[in-house]
C-alpha cells in the first residue's frame, strides 16, 4: 500500500484504517490475549444467544465486521478488502459501495444470529462476501461486456471461498448471508453509467426483499421461541 489514505478510494481507505485501528487496539489493550474468544467478544463479536436475550446488544451485528480473530484472519481480509474494495468503489461509487459493505455485513451477521447463535463470530468476510456477490450479480444485470466478464470471473473465486468456508473455525452462515445480501443489493445500487439497466420495479422489489429478509432473520429467534 503506497499511502495510508488514497483520496481516489476514500471508503476503501477509511474501512482499512478503521479495521486496522480496531485490531491494533485489541493487540495493545490485551497483549498476547488479543485473539481470545473473550477479547473478540469484548470488542464487538456477535453472539447470537445473547442478542436474542438482550436486544440492546444488537450493535454487534455491525461492529463485528471490524473485529478479527488473530493476525492471519486480519491480514487476509485486509488484503482482500484493499483489492476488491477498489474495484467495487470504481463500479458502484463511494456511497453505494459503503452501503453495500455495511448492509452485506449486517445480513451476514443476521445469518450468524439465526444459524450459529452459540458461537462468537467476527470478521470483515461477511461484508467481503457481499461485495463478491454484488460483482457476480452484475454478470446478469450489467450491459457492459467488461463488467459482465468481471462478474463471470469472480464466480469461480466465490465457489472456491465457499469450499474453504466449511473448514473449522470459519463461519459458513456469515459467508452465505453476506453473499446473499450483496447479490440482492446489486440490484438496488446500479453501477456507473448503467442507472437504467434495472427496472425501477425490480429495484424496489430488491429493497423490499432485503428489508423483509433482515426483519425476519432478526425476529426469527423470538418467533421460533416466543417464551424464551
Amino acid at each position: 500500500m503506497n499511502q495510508l489514505f488514497d483520496k481516489k478510494y476514500p471508503v476503501t481507505s477509511s474501512l482499512l484504517l478503521l479495521t486496522t485501528g480496531v485490531f491494533l487496539s485489541m493487540l495493545l489493550l490485551r497483549g498476547f490475549d488479543y485473539e481470545s474468544v473473550q477479547t473478540v467478544y469484548d470488542f464487538g463479536g456477535v453472539l447470537g444467544d445473547e442478542i436474542q436475550v438482550d436486544p440492546s446488544q444488537s450493535w454487534r451485528l455491525l461492529a463485528a465486521m471490524f473485529v478479527h480473530v488473530g493476525l492471519q484472519h486480519f491480514v487476509l481480509n485486509m488484503v482482500i478488502l484493499y483489492f476488491i474494495g477498489r474495484i467495487a468503489e470504481d463500479l458502484f461509487g463511494s456511497k453505494a459501495f459503503l452501503a453495500l459493505y455495511l448492509l452485506s455485513g449486517l445480513m451476514g451477521n443476521l445469518f450468524v444470529l439465526v444459524f450459529s447463535p452459540e458461537v462468537v463470530a467476527a470478521g470483515a468476510s461477511t461484508a467481503l462476501f457481499g461485495i463478491f456477490g454484488a460483482i457476480v450479480s452484475l454478470r446478469f444485470i450489467a450491459r457492459s461486456p467488461y463488467i459482465r466478464y468481471l462478474g463471470q470471473r469472480y464466480t469461480s473465486l466465490i465457489l472456491i471461498n465457499l469450499l474453504f468456508s466449511f473448514m473449522p473455525g470459519i463461519s459458513l452462515a456469515g459467508h452465505l448471508g453476506g453473499l446473499i445480501g450483496g447479490g440482492i443489493l446489486a440490484v438496488v445500487f446500479p453501477v456507473y453509467g448503467e442507472q437504467d439497466s434495472v427496472k425501477k420495479s425490480w429495484r424496489w422489489g430488491a429493497v423490499v426483499l432485503y428489508t423483509a429478509g433482515a426483519i425476519l432473520l432478526y425476529s426469527w429467534p423470538l418467533l421460533a421461541h416466543p417464551f424464551l
